[in-house]
């Protein structure tokens, strides 16, 4: 049975509303995952959903819509931008319809929203105007058992106790953990965003995102390999 949700973000960013406008609708790949939108009302969107959207609104430093349909299902994103001071309140709501398991699809959405718009904010706040090089690497299906989270966490090295504010070093790079929940994991580095994801919470593989400021070689940081150990 189909049935429509909305989450949100709203709160106050660093950067000014052409700032955040930008992180939002060119530099997406350095806080969430790639997406690009045709800079006009009607353009194109890509990367975000299955089918393609459109953008509804685009008013640069002020408001940003994008919507997808098909056959009775629709996700929607609209954001406002209002500048405070030398910083940007951001509103933000995304509406949709999930097409099987509700509670499951709705709590994973809800949590995820949280964690995108934080590295949003950690984004704007310790990386303006730059662009990363995004990878995502998805952890083997054994990781989605009920400890698949708690055995990354292990393998890494975090405490038990860890709190935001923390020093951890990931695989040997010096960071600061920024964000702390029973089901993600945020560290910055001097030059990357990693994230950790243990969707294990919802019955999925755990993936381990980067955001890279400087230039690497994704290939060859061998997180697909070291996953397959934690998790053989």
């Amino acid at each position: 049975m189909t049935k429509e949700f909305e989450v949100g973000f709203e709160g106050t960013l660093a950067g000014t509303p052409e700032q955040c406008w930008r992180a939002v609708t060119v530099e997406a790949g350095s806080w969430s995952w790639p997406i690009s939108y045709e800079p006009r009302v009607g353009g194109r969107e890509t990367g975000l959903t299955f089918y393609g959207g459109e953008v509804t609104a685009w008013q640069p430093g002020a408001h940003f819509a994008t919507r997808c349909e098909k056959d009775g299902w629709f996700n929607e994103l609209d954001y406002t931008f209002e500048p405070r001071g030398d910083a940007t309140h951001l509103k933000f709501v995304h509406r949709g319809v999930f097409l099987e398991d509700w509670d499951t699809n709705y709590d994973a959405c809800r949590k995820h929203t949280a964690f995108y718009y934080h590295s949003l904010g950690e984004y704007l706040a310790h990386f303006p105007g730059r662009s990363a090089t995004y990878a995502m690497t998805e952890a083997p299906e054994s990781s989605a058992r009920p400890d698949g989270f708690a055995k990354l966490k292990k393998a890494l090295g975090v405490p038990d106790d860890v709190q935001a504010g923390d020093r951890l070093a990931v695989r040997g790079e010096d960071g600061v953990v920024d964000y702390v929940t029973p089901e993600f994991l945020g560290v910055r580095t001097a030059d990357a965003l990693y994230r950790f994801y243990g969707r294990n919470a919802f019955g999925w593989p755990i993936g381990v995102g980067r955001h890279h400021f400087a230039e690497v070689d994704v290939d060859a940081e061998g997180w697909e390999a070291w996953l397959a150990e934690v998790f053989g």
